[in-house]
């Protein structure tokens, strides 16, 4: 639902959103009310929103197949956005050191000091609480809490321990993006089954690659500021062979979901999973020959194969299809 590594710069796909102005104490009251009401929306990397859409409404359909509660789909939106906002606002309160020293993250407002440290985590806790308001009242408990503990897991474990310290910082701390599967299903059922599990899989497999081909492409940035992402201390090769690895292993979490879904879903997880998984092929066996690579072309189609997966169960579920587990 959040996350600094899936976010990243999100080119073409999901980004961090605008960077914050610097608030020039010589300008206008409306200039400067302006550059400081962007630079606190810009804490919230306002277009996280599309990760949130991506994983929350198909799951929110396949929850409750063949019937559309708009009302709660747009409430659970609304608080999980707030969660996100919350969460992403800290973990710029707690990164703002590296962000300064890395050209891809030096135009946040905290690097900039467009907003007081204080300021934003006062918004970022303010938003949290607002989350789980907004998900207590319009959905259910359960929901808020997965929330919670999903803030409390990105920053407090991804962020503060995980990402300066080991090169599986988004193998584990990716596990706080995955979360809108687990949030959607729970505020629709009040419950959890094996099925948002699988989808949270998909989601946790999806992660690695789809942040290493950015990291990549961004490794100097990621040196400079001590962050010790794979491409970072591992050759090409060896990124590109973890790459394919965790490709097959989204693919494979993708298919677990087939008993429970109609042909739709079906059809769309083989077809895009095996079209996947040909460009991370494709990435890895020009890396070992040598070849010019253009690992941000793969953070580009990552992001396309898991919209197309999630829109495909989105439409089998609103078509109600019998599951394929009903048949036999």
């Amino acid at each position: 639902m959040s996350g600094d590594h899936a976010t990243g710069s999100r080119s073409g796909g999901f980004h961090s959103g605008p960077s914050a102005p610097v608030v020039d104490p010589s300008a206008s009251w409306p200039h400067r009310m302006r550059a400081t009401i962007l630079a606190y929306i810009a804490l919230t990397k306002p277009r996280v929103i599309e990760l949130l859409l991506v994983a929350t409404i198909p799951v929110m359909l396949q929850a409750d197949r063949h019937h559309v509660d708009l009302p709660l789909i747009l409430a659970t939106l609304v608080g999980g956005w707030l969660g996100a906002a919350s969460a992403n606002t800290l973990n710029m309160v707690v990164d703002a050191d590296i962000d300064q020293k890395m050209k891809r993250t030096a135009r946040r407002p905290l690097a900039r000091q467009a907003v007081p440290t204080r300021h934003a985590l006062i918004f970022g806790i303010l938003l949290w609480i607002a989350s789980f308001a907004v998900l207590t009242v319009a959905a259910n408990l359960l929901s808020a809490l997965l929330v919670s503990a999903t803030i409390v897991f990105y920053v407090g474990v991804y962020t503060m321990i995980l990402k300066r310290r080991t090169w599986q910082n988004v193998v584990w701390g990716g596990a706080a993006g995955c979360m809108p599967t687990l949030v959607g299903w729970a505020a629709v059922t009040n419950s959890l089954s094996w099925e948002p599990i699988v989808l949270f899989l998909v989601i946790f497999f999806w992660t690695p690659p789809h942040t290493w081909a950015l990291a990549m492409r961004y490794r100097e940035d990621y040196k400079a500021a001590g962050v010790p992402m794979l491409p970072v201390i591992a050759t090409e090769e060896q990124v590109t062979r973890q790459m394919v690895v965790y490709t097959w292993l989204t693919v494979l979490a993708s298919l677990a979901l087939i008993p429970a879904t109609g042909y739709v879903y079906t059809a769309v997880a083989v077809l895009a999973g095996g079209w996947f998984i040909s460009r991370v092929h494709k990435l890895y066996r020009d890396t070992r020959r040598g070849e010019e690579i253009t690992p941000l072309k793969i953070f580009l189609q990552s992001n396309e194969y898991l919209a197309i997966l999630f829109c495909g169960l989105a439409v089998d579920a609103v078509l109600g299809l019998q599951p394929l587990i009903d048949k036999f």
